[in-house]
Formats: C-alpha cells, sequence, structure tokens
C-alpha cells in the first residue's frame, strides 16, 4: 500500500500520541529552562513559543512564572489546556508576533522550534518580535539542532532511523530519513509511519534551518542580543542529558545547540 503523502504533522495533529512517542515524565527540558533563567536571573513573565503540547510551559508555570505559551497547532493548544492548565495558551506563529501580554522577561524556545523559520527574512521576523516582546535585559532561551555537527559528518543521514511504540493498543512505526539541501540550509526529513490497525501509511515531510554558531550569534547581535551562553551540551536532549548543578559546555560542535541571550538594544 503506497503511504499518503502530507506536509502535515501526525504528531502535532494528535498531540495524545506525541506524548507517548516523545514522553518525559522528568520535565527534562522544562528544568533546563528553568535553570537557565534562575542562572540568569530572569524576570517571571515568559513568553514559551513553540510550546506544543504545552508540558515545558505547565512546569514553568508549577516553578512559580507567569507564563504565556504560543504554538501554531490548534490540536496542541487544546491538549495543552487541558492536560497542562496553568499557562495562558494563545495561537501564534514565531516568525511573527504580536503579543498583548508584553513585555515578557524572557522568550523561551524548545526542540528546534526556533528552526521552523527557513529563511532569512523569518529568522529576522522571529527575532524582531522577541526584541519587541522583552523588557530590557530580558533573556531568549532556545535549544536547538546544531548546523554545524553537519560539515563533514553523515551518520545522522546515512541510515533511516526506525521507532516504535504502542499506544492505545495500537503499534505505531516511524521511519525517519534526514537528508541535506545545502543550498537552503535546511536539513529535510522524510518520516513514514505505519500502523498495524489496517490504516494507510503516511508519509510527511519536514525542515529545518541549520544555523552555525558563529552565523547564530551575528544574527543576535544584528538585532541587540547579547550572547551569553551557546554550547552543545549538556542539554535535555543530549547524551548524557543535562543535570541539575551541571554547568553549560564550552565546544559546539555536538549535535544541539543550547543558547541564552540578553537584550541589550544596542544592534
Amino acid at each position: 500500500m503506497e503511504p499518503r503523502t502530507s506536509h502535515e504533522n501526525l504528531l502535532t495533529d494528535n498531540p495524545a500520541l506525541y506524548e507517548a512517542r516523545f514522553p518525559d515524565a522528568d520535565r527534562l527540558a522544562g528544568r533546563w529552562a528553568e535553570d537557565c533563567l534562575r542562572r540568569h536571573g530572569a524576570g517571571n513573565r515568559v513568553l514559551d513559543l513553540g510550546c506544543g503540547t504545552g508540558r515545558d510551559a505547565a512546569h514553568l508555570h508549577a516553578a512559580g512564572r507567569t507564563v504565556v505559551a504560543a504554538d501554531l497547532s490548534d490540536a496542541m493548544l487544546a491538549h495543552a489546556r487541558t492536560h497542562h492548565p496553568g499557562p495562558d495558551y494563545l495561537r501564534a506563529d514565531l516568525r511573527g508576533f504580536d503579543l498583548p501580554h508584553e513585555p515578557f522577561d524572557a522568550v523561551v524556545c524548545l526542540d528546534s522550534a526556533l528552526l521552523y523559520c527557513h529563511t532569512n527574512a523569518e529568522l529576522d521576523g522571529f527575532l524582531a518580535s522577541c526584541r519587541r516582546s522583552l523588557a530590557p535585559g530580558g533573556l531568549l532561551v532556545a535549544e536547538m539542532r546544531n548546523g554545524a555537527y553537519f560539515l563533514g559528518r553523515t551518520d545522522l543521514l546515512d541510515t533511516p532511523a526506525v521507532n516504535g511504540f504502542t499506544w492505545q493498543g495500537t503499534a505505531y512505526t516511524s521511519t525517519t530519513t534526514l537528508s541535506l539541501d545545502r543550498t537552503a540550509q535546511l536539513l529535510r526529513r522524510t518520516r513514514i509511519w505505519t500502523a498495524d490497525d489496517g490504516t494507510a501509511p503516511h508519509e510527511q515531510r519536514s525542515a529545518w534551518r541549520l544555523l552555525f554558531p558563529q552565523e547564530l550569534r551575528r544574527l543576535l547581535a544584528a538585532h541587540g542580543f547579547e550572547t551569553l551562553d551557546l554550547y552543545d551540551g549538556p542539554g535535555p536532549r543530549t547524551a548524557p542529558a543535562w543535570q541539575e548543578g551541571a554547568a553549560p559546555g564550552t565546544s559546539a560542535d555536538r549535535d544541539r545547540l543550547h543558547l541564552v541571550a540578553r537584550l541589550t538594544g544596542l544592534g
């Protein structure tokens, strides 16, 4: 049976399935973000961009922060309001937004959400919106894939990654293939989903913009941000994973980048 091809995201459209595929019972990403905010003395008002199912936003709320969480997926937002209450959930496009709750003391953008800005204009739109949304001295905290990792490395590109899990009695298998579009600086992802419930295979395509550490520093500076931390680990999705008390690393060579920048207004 030929797979149906779609630019939609099966996991985004089914948030409970997303949480089954990517469990985070320990709220590692939210704890890492909270640690960054505390370490750099951020105020309490936080905007979580690309909040997904709301797990990280709810953790920040539980830590005592006033959280606004934004996403483009209505399904994700509905799930978040029901299952992870506390933050104020809004629909917004991180490539350009203007929210009524401004100014914020920090913007948090996890799990490569920033990299859905594929073009330079979209990146400028994101950073200009962050600058408008932040109070003077506000922080930008982000976690994403690292473009520098793919300079000469092909290990993540050579072999499709196969993952399987069971949810509500149905066994799901995803086969994910990554490829590089070097001209556009995009890491393209093709994922084919199959299930043992008789439904047709589902093929979806998406991409992340690949940014290099020095390129990211320059972009931030152009929009008035001073880079405080930019390193490859430890973080919530590294191996070994971040743990409380772990200091930021000193290299920026591995698969993930972790960023903390402060708005100075000098760009």
